[in-house]
């Protein structure tokens, strides 16, 4: 009976030094660094969120890069690096990426993309691609936002990227002074046309690239009128097909004087090793077929794309414009390699200005 007592009691020894071990065990265990209760105690911030968006900021236009992240009182340095003129970077202090993706495609005004990269064990850089050539302490702006409950918006930090750099001097084409061109970018509004595989839109494409070519020939002395200047329906939203053709063709009519009429798209196909350019022409004048050409012939050595002709087709917008009409397809935006080149602002300038000069070279030619 003695005996057995005692192994009890030895026992009940051992089991309490084994659960003042396991205790210790899991102590040191969550204090080792790289845990989640090591990032809690030492105050490490989390990405949780990330938005790009145009804004005005006291009367200036910029693009503004928001990073939210799970806590607020967040230390940063902000820098550019005369290797990299045209990045801004900023590191941000106990901090790593959480749920936002390390390499982030933006396709705006002015930046091209965003970069996460770890520095170290607790911070994380930041890394802004800007369409700048070189970023002065004017370009930009940094600062951090509150979160606010009613939007359900983090704590985050605001990167603004100024518009209104010092543009070079625009080109011009000879020969389109005292002619009226109508431009019609296709789809936009409630209509984002083809989508690429990086989520790019057609919409977002041919806007930019029209606009390009309505400053060359403004510039040149040519009066242009845009079927739309913004990311809008032309009819309104959510027309018929029909309606909406028809709003586009009706912009031509209208405008006294039209001389030509092209429409700018971008191709899709459901396989994305589609690619290359093309034009379209409708034969109800003698010159719909040449305008198409010269458009053609001008894309494909700007562009460097392959080249897939001048083929007739029965497109709405070209039937229906009583004046020589055009609809170009400027690369597949289905096509990766294709759906990049579009989505940048030096080669939209350059399909801009090969569309500039098919046109200039139709008038010289009239």
């Amino acid at each position: 009976m003695l005996y057995s007592c005692m192994r009890e009691k030895k026992n009940w020894h051992y089991g309490r030094q084994l659960a003042c071990l396991l205790v210790m065990l899991w102590g040191m265990f969550i204090c080792l660094p790289g845990t989640q209760a090591d990032a809690r105690s030492r105050g490490m911030h989390e990405l949780t969120y990330f938005e790009t968006s145009e804004v005005k900021v006291d009367g200036r236009e910029a693009t503004r890069v928001e990073i939210g992240m799970d806590r607020g009182n967040l230390d940063y340095e902000v820098s550019v690096s005369d290797g990299e003129p045209n990045v801004l970077q900023i590191l941000m202090q106990k901090t790593r990426v959480g749920e936002v993706r390390q390499d982030i495609k933006v396709h705006s005004h002015e930046v091209k993309g965003v970069q996460f990269q770890q520095s170290g064990r607790r911070d994380l850089v930041a890394r802004v691609l800007t369409q700048h050539e070189k970023l002065t302490e004017g370009d930009y702006q940094v600062q951090v936002l509150p979160a606010e409950r009613k939007t359900r918006l983090p704590y985050r930090l605001a990167i603004d990227i100024f518009h209104g750099q010092v543009q070079p001097e625009q080109p011009q084409v000879a020969g389109v002074a005292g002619h009226t061109i109508v431009l019609d970018p296709g789809h936009g509004g409630s209509d984002s046309g083809a989508v690429g595989p990086d989520g790019i839109t057609e919409a977002s494409i041919t806007l930019p690239v029209a606009r390009d070519v309505r400053d060359i020939l403004q510039a040149s002395g040519a009066k242009v009128v845009m079927t739309r200047d913004a990311d809008v329906d032309v009819y309104g939203p959510n027309a018929s097909d029909h309606d909406e053709l028809q709003a586009r063709v009706d912009v031509g009519v209208n405008t006294p004087g039209t001389d030509i009429f092209v429409s700018i798209h971008c191709n899709a196909f459901s396989n994305p090793a589609a690619h290359g350019m093309e034009t379209y022409y409708y034969p109800k004048t003698d010159a719909d077929y040449r305008l198409a050409e010269l458009l053609n012939e001008e894309l494909a050595v700007a562009g460097g794309r392959f080249n897939r002709g001048v083929k007739e087709a029965r497109f709405y917008v070209m039937r229906h414009s009583a004046m020589p009409a055009s609809l170009v397809e400027l690369a597949f935006v289905t096509n990766p390699e294709e759906e990049d080149l579009l989505a940048s602002a030096d080669y939209q300038q350059k399909l801009a200005m090969a569309i500039a000069r098919g046109i200039a070279r139709f008038f010289g030619a009239a």
